[in-house]
């Protein structure tokens, strides 16, 4: 079967719809690929940083792995602002939903919430915004965990000097975590992870 006949998804068979899942289930296998090609887009996305916008989340993810933090946190920091040039207006919301099936709930958590956390630091050079918008989530479980990601490696990662570790070097990571199973329990419902693991951070350097 090359393609199905129906016009309607009413009218497919089982036969058919057997043969499109397995079609989705292999065309998933490339999604890693796909979100770090879409990172390279981000080179032609919003301008007036001393970096780009790929730029930033290279950086945001090289000091995640500096600081020792577990494959989940660094991969989170690499995708968290992968929504800019497709939802500008939720792009946290964008970057936390593809991670969901794949990586813990604290993970998906803080990068959902990132953008309200972020306005800590411009939220009251501009008219309109708030600059405590993050308050709104104090006494979440999760809300130190994103002040400390806002700090270390989000607001942090526009510096033209720091060295970066390539686009690259996280590919197998990436790869690593949109190869498992969606949903798995023991992935999503995993137990917190800090941030910052000192003996790690340590021997990575």
């Amino acid at each position: 079967m090359e393609k199905v006949k129906f016009t309607q998804m009413k009218d497919g068979t089982q036969a058919e719809y057997e043969f499109l899942t397995a079609q989705e289930i292999d065309h998933t296998k490339g999604t890693a690929d796909r979100l770090l090609d879409a990172l390279r887009d981000l080179d032609e996305g919003l301008t007036g940083y001393q970096i780009t916008r790929l730029g930033h989340s290279v950086q945001s993810a090289s000091r995640a792995w500096r600081d020792g933090a577990d494959i989940d946190w660094v991969v989170s920091a690499l995708l968290h602002d992968v929504g800019d040039i497709f939802a500008p207006y939720n792009h946290d919301e964008y970057a936390a939903t593809i991670l969901k099936p794949f990586v813990r709930e604290q993970c998906r958590w803080v990068v959902e919430k990132h953008g309200d956390f972020q306005m800590l630091y411009y939220g009251h050079h501009l008219p309109g915004f708030d600059q405590n918008k993050r308050e709104r989530h104090r006494g979440h479980k999760y809300f130190d965990d994103c002040a400390e990601f806002c700090e270390r490696w989000d607001q942090a990662s526009f510096d033209p000097e720091y060295q970066d570790l390539p686009l690259e070097f996280f590919r197998p990571m990436v790869r690593e975590v949109f190869a498992r199973t969606p949903y798995d329990p023991a992935i999503v419902a995993a137990l917190d992870q800090p941030l910052v693991q000192a003996e790690l951070a340590k021997e990575r350097g």
